[in-house]
């Protein structure tokens, strides 16, 4: 009797430590990631963009502008290099490139709309392939490499 006595005793206490571990490991659901305190709707002062766009959609924008022309925020932006993007004033106009590029942005709606359908065709890369001044001409050829004669034939 004792051992099936010890046998349920050890059975529960196994029970007791599988189930304190489970729960342990479990624990409270992660909390999502907080959002950083800049760029959270409702946004202010956007003239080419919609009311309601999402987040995600302004952020990806933003990044492929930086991209196109090799520029950081404050190249259009109110803000200081190096400095949390929260003290930014993103709202601001004070920039001229900042006007320029809502031209710019309506000029590329314009040419995919009449010309392609709707279809975005022409983007911001189109002609700045990663400059502020747009490509105006091709690129000149390379240089005429020079090839050396070929070594005489030995006999």
């Amino acid at each position: 009797m004792t051992h099936a006595l010890a046998r349920v005793a050890l059975v529960a206490g196994l029970i007791t430590f599988g189930v304190s571990v489970a729960v342990a490991q479990a624990g409270a659901p992660p909390a999502p990631p907080a959002l950083p305190p800049f760029a959270n709707p409702p946004f202010k002062n956007l003239k080419v963009f919609p009311q309601d766009i999402q987040r995600a959609q302004l952020l990806s924008n933003m990044k492929f502008f930086s991209q196109s022309l090799g520029v950081r925020c404050t190249f259009c932006h109110v803000g200081e290099e190096g400095k949390p993007l929260s003290t930014f004033d993103f709202a601001s106009d004070a920039k001229a490139k900042k006007l320029t590029a809502r031209a710019m942005l309506l000029m590329a709606h314009k040419l995919n709309k009449d010309e392609f359908d709707g279809e975005m065709k022409v983007t911001c890369f189109t002609c700045h392939r990663g400059s502020t001044k747009p490509l105006t001409e091709p690129p000149p050829p390379p240089a005429p490499t020079t090839v050396p004669p070929p070594a005489p034939a030995s006999q």
